[in-house]
């Protein structure tokens, strides 16, 4: 779906959306391009911080009579029946709000939930940018979706989205699909003169990286080499175990180890990085998600947070021919990356929103499943009464490594990352140890209704 064919629909109304988290950076991506689009318009925008929505809208060029901050429901429906944006700071008021589609994007797991939950049970279509809500409730927000006729749907622009999409363009051309994943938040950059590695503003010194830059004939030798080089930069996130729970919902893929590869590779090594073992790869098994770090040089171009599909090569003549016009195509001929070097974040997400109202159709799978837990294992002795408290950019919850179980390895009870967020343990928890539902006390208990009845459902092979 493009914009082009968004604009050729019968339906040539304009869509209108209800953005929360509004002040936060996917949100101002969202706003932004939002202004250049005739067809697209913000109805309300919800945040805590309502004065500063002004300021970003602002500076986005918004007059400053386009945008009323209200306190009640009258007022809000009155701003927006008169084409202008409400600003609110209780998700509450969305209830009245008039519009076709909520963007959530708070990053709370149990405010988005319920926000979304409002909305769906009132007829309005959902997009979820919250990967920490759809980790936990997705599945069940999909099925209420269902229930009332209305879109639940991952938001194109976003990994999760990109990623499902690929997957699904991939399979539909018949392609025999081993590995799909993204690359991690940040490229290791190497600069040769002076044999360092920068991630995000942090170098470190890494002089055996100068004999690593090219694959050896044992990859998975030339992998951990590489992971002991920069063994001193944090490379994963919980961020991106998240978005690979939510893209494991609509493909049925999953972790081929609960951690996740995490290989250090060059986007040009991938077919061969991603291969089976028995060819010289990491993968274990077909089917698997994984997240790369990207290793370049500073002249050469990131995969900006992209996304790939390793494939099986059918026809060596075919593949041969597309090796010569720049494809990846493993040394052995055997695989081939096909890989989008980007993500654009609100900038592509319009598409999604038109897709949705005017169409009916989700970034994703329509009848999604839990494939997968995204679990939380202590990384040190935790005492009862320790809150396990949520920060940061990535969301990451102090104490507790995010892992990747596939639902059939991991106990009934283990606990989803997020349910666990800001909730305080009731028992000691000892380094290594799988967080469970009865370790917890202070979680929001609708969240793990949802959670329970998402996981019920069953879930056959691949989403469909």
């Amino acid at each position: 779906m493009n914009a082009q064919q968004a604009g050729s629909q019968p339906d040539h109304r304009t869509v209108t959306y209800a953005l929360t988290g509004a002040c936060g950076g996917f949100a101002r991506t969202l706003l932004a391009q939002t202004r250049l689009m005739d067809n697209l318009r913000a109805a309300v925008l919800c945040d805590l911080d309502t004065d500063g929505v002004h300021r970003m809208c602002a500076e986005l060029g918004y007059a400053a009579d386009e945008l009323v901050t209200v306190g009640d429901a009258r007022e809000l429906a009155a701003v927006v029946a008169e084409g202008r944006t409400a600003v609110v700071a209780d998700t509450a008021l969305l209830a009245e709000g008039g519009f076709d589609i909520l963007v959530e994007a708070t990053g709370s797991p149990a405010v988005g939930y319920r926000a979304a939950l409002q909305a769906l049970t009132g007829g309005r279509h959902v997009a979820m940018v919250s990967k920490e809500v759809d980790s936990v409730s997705g599945v069940r927000l999909a099925a209420v979706a269902a229930e009332h006729g209305v879109v639940y749907t991952t938001a194109t622009g976003d990994q999760p989205a990109n990623l499902i999409q690929w997957f699904d363009w991939a399979r539909g051309l018949g392609l025999s699909i081993v590995a799909i994943g993204k690359s991690g938040e940040y490229d290791l950059i190497y600069d040769p003169e002076d044999a360092t590695v920068t991630q995000l503003g942090e170098t470190v010194k890494a002089p055996e990286l100068g004999a690593l830059l090219k694959l050896g004939t044992d990859v998975r030798e030339t992998l951990a080499a590489r992971a002991e080089a920069v063994a001193s930069l944090k490379r994963s996130a919980a961020a991106d175990y998240c978005e690979m729970a939510v893209v494991a919902t609509s493909t049925g893929f999953t972790a081929d180890v609960e951690a996740m590869h995490y290989p250090v590779a060059r986007v040009a090594e991938l077919a061969d990085v991603y291969a089976l073992r028995e060819h010289g790869g990491v993968s274990t098994r077909d089917g698997i998600v994984d997240v790369f770090s990207v290793l370049r040089l500073p002249e050469e171009a990131s995969f900006a947070g992209g996304v790939f599909a390793v494939v099986r090569t059918h026809d060596p003549v075919t593949w041969q021919t597309l090796a010569q016009k720049g494809h990846v195509v493993s040394r052995d001929g055997r695989y081939a990356c096909l890989y989008l070097p980007y993500h654009l974040m609100g900038v592509e997400t319009p598409t999604t929103l038109l897709d949705a109202v005017l169409r009916g159709v989700p970034a994703g799978s329509p009848a999604p499943r839990q494939h997968v837990v995204l679990g939380g294992r202590a990384t040190r002795d935790l005492a009862a009464g320790t809150v396990l408290t949520m920060g940061g950019h990535h969301h990451e919850v102090e104490g507790v490594a995010p892992v990747l179980l596939d639902t059939d390895d991991a106990p009934e009870d283990a606990a989803p990352l997020y349910l666990a967020a800001h909730a305080t343990l009731t028992r000691d928890v000892a380094a290594g140890s799988l967080l469970t539902v009865a370790d917890l006390t202070g979680h929001d208990t609708e969240l793990l209704a949802a959670w329970n009845a998402g996981r019920a459902l069953p879930r056959g092979g691949a989403a469909a």
